[in-house]
């Protein structure tokens, strides 16, 4: 099953044009169905029926994996499923029976106005590593990108003069604003510093570690977690956090939720309309609180 995996992985990659995150989280749940499948005597493809993929699925949910978790795997598994039929591997779509569970769309974490001034305050020194992660720092809750698509950026996908940046992902690319604040941190950030930083100057990559290597995503997340005690906040910061926090925030100051999805990259409004949701939730509460007869 392993090499059936592969071209899979392969075809993602390669036709699909999926996103790395993508692909990475579905070579991980098949590695899980290998393994588990492997288990119980079954290696060949051909072997794979409705039901055992209902006992896997079965096995996931008795395992106390989140109906987010399972909802994932089960897509995963159907994609898998249509490309095996498709390529001849497999008589009939095994995955036809599978169900998705329920996911309750959680509220995501977001900071106050406050909290992200204090955070963003936090590399204030004069050091090539502070002025590094301020501009970080600053460009990730300027645009909302993801923290994948920060270390990815490019030195040409940034055009200081005109405050905006060229975030691309797979087939796809957006150009997202950024504000003055951003732009002053950045523009101390590649006004020399940079090349401080560098071990050579043929990194295109626009932000790079103390080694001068592009910086890694559990870097990046050990840096926004250190900066986040050092302001004392009590919140469990990732730094998906600044980018819920920067959608929630422009909607609750009026911006067009359309807009909001296009430099979000969503694909699907109903993901953005939960930050809406989020607002008319504070109404309700403020209004709870303060009105007479709340």
């Amino acid at each position: 099953m392993e090499r059936e995996i592969n071209e899979f992985i392969s075809y993602l990659h390669n036709v699909k044009k999926m996103s790395i995150n993508t692909e990475m989280s579905y070579k991980r749940d098949l590695a899980k169905l290998n393994a588990y499948m492997a288990e119980r005597g079954i290696s060949d493809v051909s072997k794979l029926s409705p039901e055992n993929l209902s006992d896997y699925i079965a096995f996931l949910k008795e395992n106390n994996f989140s109906a987010a978790t399972v909802s994932r795997n089960i897509a995963c598994l159907k994609s898998f499923s249509h490309f095996l039929f498709k390529e001849g591997k497999i008589a009939s779509d095994v995955s036809a029976g599978l169900k998705a569970p329920k996911v309750e769309k959680k509220i995501p974490e977001i900071l106050t106005t406050k909290e992200v001034v204090m955070l963003l305050e936090q590399p204030n020194g004069d050091t090539p590593k502070d002025i590094r992660d301020k501009a970080m720092l600053e460009l990730l809750y300027a645009t909302g990108i993801r923290v994948s698509e920060l270390i990815s950026l490019k030195l040409d996908d940034v055009n200081i003069q005109m405050s905006y940046i060229v975030c691309r992902d797979a087939n796809k690319e957006r150009v997202i604003p950024f504000g003055h604040e951003a732009k002053r941190a950045l523009s101390a950030y590649l006004d020399g510093v940079r090349d401080t930083m560098l071990e050579n100057g043929k990194e295109d990559v626009l932000f790079v570690n103390c080694s001068g290597l592009p910086m890694s995503r559990q870097g990046f997340w050990k840096l926004i977690k250190y900066y986040a005690k050092k302001a004392g906040i009590d919140a469990d910061i990732t730094p998906h956090t600044l980018r819920h926090s920067f959608a929630a925030h422009l909607v609750e100051n009026g911006a067009d939720l359309k807009a909001v999805q296009e430099m979000l990259g969503h694909s699907d409004i109903s993901t953005t309309q939960i930050y809406a949701n989020m607002g008319r939730s504070r109404i309700r509460e403020v209004y709870s609180k303060a009105h007479p007869r709340g």
